[in-house]
């Protein structure tokens, strides 16, 4: 049985191709396009052109979780994230995602019209956030994450790895079952830049094949991530060649979904990589 997502009136068959969810910043302070959306009409203009351009799912957030980003209340999450989650539910077929790790945030944006959570906490930081996503049956992304944005990368440190990730993410996926979560809606992510070093972040893209063993889709955010700007020198807005080598990269491994800022490119790579291992498939 290949893995999919199924709920509501949505389906993603994540099995047949890598899916690209779409990055929308409703935040004045994130670290590649803060600021770009933060107005209710440049959000909302942004989310239905990431819909033309054929992004699969549109993550909506409200609070940036850069290294050494602070909090901010769950009324000001809202009052950023709800009116273009309304306004592009109204408007658009494709799944609205809301990226939060904040269970009141999450209620109320599956209330105006999202159906799935990204919690870069793997339900940690709200003990009320699984059993919220379960009551509503809707799919969940488990990040792993070393500590919190604020000091997740004051020396990041691991014994081994892709071991440690693996552990980490196989106890969120108990934890979300525990909470009611049904077992085929959840999705991990390793959590690149999230408590990682350069070198942590490279080891993950060589060896994302060993998360494929936990048995659930894959999600990959390497989006503009500060190891490509060291790579290439380059800024966070001047990151797309090198997001689309990542992005190439993922679905030649076979990764189900990459989260990105540039939706239109990256689909257009995917469909690439995914011609070429169709036809290598009818060669064999």
């Amino acid at each position: 049985m290949g893995l999919a997502l199924k709920w509501s009136r949505h389906v993603l068959n994540l099995d047949q191709r890598t899916h690209v969810m779409g990055v929308l910043n409703v935040t004045p302070d994130s670290f590649s396009d803060g600021g770009k959306y933060f107005q209710r009409e440049k959000a909302i203009a942004r989310g239905l052109e990431m819909a033309r351009e054929g992004a699969d799912v549109i993550d909506v957030g409200g609070e940036s979780t850069r290294p050494y980003s602070g909090r901010i209340s769950s009324a000001e999450e809202m009052e950023r994230v709800i009116p273009a989650i309304e306004a592009l539910s109204k408007e658009l077929s494709v799944p609205i995602s809301i990226d939060t790790y904040k269970s009141d945030v999450a209620r109320e944006a599956l209330r105006s019209g999202a159906s799935m959570i990204n919690d870069v906490s793997a339900l940690r930081f709200d003990p009320s956030m699984a059993s919220l996503a379960g009551r509503e049956g809707v799919p969940v992304v488990l990040m792993h994450m070393k500590g919190t944005p604020e000091q997740m990368q004051d020396n990041p440190t691991y014994d081994d790895l892709i071991s440690e990730i693996r552990d980490f993410l196989r106890e969120a996926i108990e934890r979300a079952v525990a909470g009611g979560i049904r077992d085929d809606l959840i999705v991990v992510d390793p959590g690149i830049g999230f408590g990682k070093t350069y070198d942590d972040n490279l080891k993950i893209l060589k060896e994302i094949e060993k998360l494929k063993g936990l048995g659930k889709p894959v999600m990959l955010g390497t989006s503009n991530k500060a190891f490509i700007g060291k790579i290439l020198n380059k800024e966070p807005h001047e990151r797309d060649t090198g997001t689309m080598a990542t992005v190439a990269y993922a679905a030649m491994a076979g990764v189900h979904m990459v989260r990105v800022h540039n939706v239109k490119e990256s689909v257009e790579t995917v469909k690439v990589i995914e011609a070429i291992k169709r036809a290598r498939v009818r060669e064999t």
